[in-house]
């Protein structure tokens, strides 16, 4: 089952009017995202389907022409762009917490959620996505492993709550994160 674990940043009552979910691929923060932002009447916005509506192209191709900074330039202008709002829930890139410019965007009035997944069950999710120019590759597995030990220490860093997403749908993942959140902040 899944469980929620506090960071010891976490501060009861503390008041953050944006939730922003963090983590690896395929862990399940667009679609737990969704669920969370309408059981908060709040409005939802993933920053990667975003960038694919605004450029008019899918991320690989972004990834194809502009490479990975230009993606992550990217990503950089979206998250600014919503930095002032509140009353959102954002769901990220999985890559998002890599530039350090990102992470005052990302905090700001915000309570970060990262979802963790166990890797047989990310895996199981990736094979299911397309244009993830990350798993272009003939090992998808060691990528995701690789991906997950560089990037780890930024989302615990980052992180005020943490749910694992292995097990449970989307919708209950979110009831479960929703009751949490009301438990140890004011909405």
């Amino acid at each position: 089952m899944p469980t929620m674990n506090l960071s010891m940043t976490e501060v009861q009552g503390v008041a953050s009017r944006r939730i922003v979910l963090i983590g690896p691929m395929a862990s399940g923060k667009t679609s737990i995202g969704r669920h969370l932002a309408e059981l908060l009447g709040w409005r939802f916005t993933d920053t990667d389907q975003v960038i694919e509506q605004t450029s008019g192209v899918d991320i690989a191709t972004i990834f194809a022409l502009e490479g990975e900074l230009g993606f992550r330039k990217r990503e950089h202008s979206q998250l600014a762009a919503l930095s002032g709002q509140t009353e959102i829930v954002i769901a990220t890139g999985g890559g998002a917490i890599l530039m350090p410019e990102n992470h005052p965007l990302l905090i700001r009035e915000s309570h970060i959620v990262l979802t963790i997944v166990s890797r047989n069950r990310q895996l199981e999710r990736a094979r299911k996505l397309r244009n993830r120019p990350l798993l272009h590759n003939s090992d998808p597995e060691k990528v995701l492993e690789e991906t997950w030990k560089t990037r780890q220490s930024l989302y615990y860093a980052l992180a005020n709550t943490t749910i694992d997403t292995t097990l449970g749908s989307p919708k209950e993942l979110a009831v479960r994160l929703h009751t949490h959140l009301t438990h140890c902040m004011v909405l």
